[in-house]
Formats: structure tokens, sequence, C-alpha cells
């Protein structure tokens, strides 16, 4: 009966102190666009992207012709990108053509299917002419005659190996040999479309980040966080009802995990997927989240630190605050390695080499980030591949692209005898000439006054 009471208790103390976070910060639902809006916003930024993004694409991989097969509910990943707003789902069986004329003519885009999707695909079947959709393809290829017939087959970009092997037998049934011969796969046509980001959804994504930034640090706050009555669980779930509250969804759940002064070592998986979900915050924690948005098709990815002050504190200690900067210095060490045409692996080991020579213990495992949060282009480290990651890790950078900063720097907390890991990560942007936050980075530990800010 005691053990029930006290969790009538915590339930009452989170409804007082939790859910009302709900209910501030209304500028900031008030800043972000209707579904109508959105729609209008993702349907003008993907014509654009048609204009300006894919045609050089398909020119720098000297592809005529891209062929995208999906079947609903079995979406090939790239064309969940073309798709228009309205459109949740591909249609039956979905077939996009894309087709480079040359003579630097604007792209053919045609939807072998009964209706046209969106404005950018027009209606190229008449099933009523010719019922079989596959023979349908094969006269509009046979019409354009592309020496060159992309499609979504990859080995080691998963994003990119959309076709399933059913519809790859079906589409190579209806072809003739000569054809056949033609098929390569598209996997650097659709890294590139994935990848790079116009300059209409550069004037776009900081906001987005500022929205994942705001909402963090509404949750490492004191009209969310009471000492020794918050557990790390009650954090993450007031994100979760956080980015449900605002309209906007999440690609991963949140994680929120603790650092103190104990005898309990760092453990890099247990930080991302085995913490206590019962783990009570106390004053003089060192907080930690994993956080991201979807928002206009555009997803952000970030690690962020808090620390809750103790009695009698009003700033962070200096040993944290030194500590948080070894992080903020091995971002830099790894921003400055961006050149256009070196691999991922190339500014790993680059990177990891200058930050030892400092003296910093790094940790690097950079994504890239735009259409999906962990986007294809070039991996730069894995958390466990810190050598180098096998092709995907080899793949070079191309300008106007965005990436993860994800890595940590671990520090040894003379104070609190033992090594604690800052674990930072900021999305950026790559313009062929440097790389830049999209939103500014945190450089400075959030401050959790829960004594005067109540």
């Amino acid at each position: 009966m005691e053990k029930y009471m006290q969790k009538i208790i915590k339930r009452l103390l989170f409804i007082l102190f939790i859910l009302p976070a709900s209910t501030f910060a209304d500028d900031l639902k008030n800043s972000i666009l209707s579904m109508r809006e959105r729609a209008e916003v993702r349907n003008a930024l993907l014509k654009d992207r048609f204009q300006t993004v894919l045609p050089q694409i398909m020119k720098r991989n000297n592809m005529d012709m891209w062929v995208i097969i999906a079947r609903e509910y079995n979406e090939d990943p790239v064309i969940r990108t073309m798709l228009p707003a309205t459109w949740l789902n591909a249609r039956r069986r979905t077939i996009l053509v894309i087709n480079d004329p040359g003579d630097e003519q604007p792209l053919e885009t045609y939807a072998i299917a009964r209706y046209d999707v969106g404005e950018i695909f027009k209606k190229s079947w008449d099933p009523e002419a010719q019922p079989n959709q596959y023979e349908a393809l094969n006269d509009l290829i046979k019409t354009k005659n592309p020496k060159t017939i992309g499609i979504n087959k990859s080995e080691f970009f998963a994003q990119t190996d959309g076709i399933t092997a059913t519809e790859l037998e079906l589409f190579k049934a209806a072809l003739s040999k000569k054809y056949i011969r033609r098929i390569v796969s598209a996997e650097k046509v659709a890294i590139g479309w994935l990848e790079t980001r116009s300059d209409k959804e550069m004037k776009y994504y900081p906001k987005i980040c500022r929205i994942a930034h705001d909402i963090i640090k509404e949750g490492f706050s004191a009209n969310v966080i009471t000492p020794g009555v918050t557990t790390t669980d009650d954090v993450v779930w007031w994100y979760r009802e956080r980015i449900r509250d605002l309209n906007l969804v999440t690609w991963f759940h949140p994680s929120v995990d603790i650092q103190r002064a104990d005898n309990k070592n760092f453990d890099f998986l247990e930080a991302f997927s085995k913490a206590k979900p019962e783990n009570v915050i106390r004053p003089g924690d060192l907080l930690h989240v994993d956080f991201g948005i979807t928002y206009l098709s555009l997803n952000t990815d970030t690690q962020q630190h808090a620390y809750v002050l103790m009695p009698g504190e009003s700033r962070t200690p200096d040993y944290l605050t030194k500590a948080f900067s070894i992080g903020n210095r091995l971002q830099d060490i790894l921003t400055n390695q961006f050149k256009t045409g070196r691999t991922g692996n190339e500014m790993l080991l680059s990177a990891l080499r200058q930050a030892k020579e400092e003296g910093i213990n790094p940790q690097i495992y950079t994504h890239p980030i735009g259409y999906y949060g962990h986007g294809s282009g070039p991996t730069i480290g894995m958390w466990d591949k810190q050598g180098g990651v096998p092709v995907n890790g080899d793949y070079p950078l191309f300008s106007n692209t965005a990436y993860s900063i994800e890595l940590n720097a671990k520090v040894n907390i003379a104070a609190w005898d033992k090594e604690i890991a800052i674990m930072l990560e900021e999305d950026a942007f790559f313009d062929g000439e440097k790389c830049d936050y999209i939103d500014p980075r945190q450089t400075e530990m959030i401050v959790i006054d829960w004594e005067t800010d109540k």
C-alpha cells in the first residue's frame, strides 16, 4: 500500500510540475506552419529541386533515364521524397520516369500510372489502350531510347536500394535485351538527390533546427525538471508530448541520460540505448539529450548538455565548462576538415589525428542528414568503426550537403574522480567552401536553476 501511495504521489507531482510545460512557449507553436501551409511549401520546394538540383546530378553521373518503381506501403526510400505532400504513400504500383533529353533541355518527368503524381509527373499510361503497365513503360523507353537506364539498386547504401526483386524481375521481363543491357545502378544519382540541399530549402532549414533547439531548452528547464522527483524517462516523454503538441513528428525516440559524481563509468551503449528509465534527476547532474524532429520533409539530429545546479550554485562548475569547451574544439577540428572531394574516411582519420595531437580523447561518428535523419552520402566514422568505414566512408564530399556533426570527447574530471563524455551533435551545412552550423551550435551548457526559476 505504501509503495502504491508513493507512485500516486509521484504521478501527482508529475501532473503539477511537468504537464504545465505544454502550456508555455506559445510563440513557438504559433511560429509553426499549418498542415495546409506545409503542403504548399513542400510542393514548391520539390518542384524547385527538379529544376535546380536533379538536372546537374543526372549530368554529373551521365544518367539518361532514371526509373523508380514502388508499390503502396512498400515504397522505395527515394520515391517517398518525390511524392506530393498530399500523397502519404505510393498508389497501387507507381512508376516514375525521369528522362534527360540532353542539349540543356529541362528534364522530362512521366508517371506510368493511372493519374498524375502531383504537378511534376504527368500520367503517361492509358490502361485501356495498353493494359500491361510494364509494357507501357517499355514503350516509353523505346521512344526515348536512353543510353543508360538507372534503377535504385545498391549493395551498401540502403536508401538507394529501393527496387524489390519482384519489380526488377517484371521490369526486365518487359524489356528487350537491347535495353536490359543498358540498365545500370542509379546509386550515385539517388545519393546526390537525397544529400543535396537546394538554396530554397536552406532558407527553411535554419528555422527547423531552431525549433529543435528551442524544444530541447524547454525540456531542460525548471518548468519540466524538479530534482528528486523528475526522472529521465519523464523528460523523454515530455519531449514526445511536446512534439505532438506542436503538430510535429520525430524520426526517433529521444533519449536523456545522466553523468554524475559517482563511481559509475561512462558506457556508450547504455547512454544511448540502455539507460534506466526511472533514473531520478538530482542536483549536480550532467544531463545529455539526443533529440530530433521532422518538419517540411527535413530532419534534425541534436545532442546537447545541461547542468542541474546544486543548492547555492549560480553557474556551471568551471571543470564542466572547460570539459564542454573541449567538445567544441573537437567540433572545430572536424568541420575544418571539410573540403570538396575528400572522403568521409579521409576527414575522419585526419580529424582524429589532429585531436589526439592536441591531447583530446576523441570519438567521431558523423553522418549526412536531410530527407532522412541518417542520410546517404559520406559516412564520417561510426562509434564502433574509428579506423574508417568501408565503402560508405569512401564516398566523396560534395557541396550543398548537410551533416550531423556527431562526436564525443572524453574528459577526466578530477572533482568527480572519473572520466565523462561530452557528447555533442549539431546539424551543419557544407556550401563547397566551408562547413557552418545551420543554426548556432551549443557553446555552453544549459543551466537548470530549479531553485529560482520555478
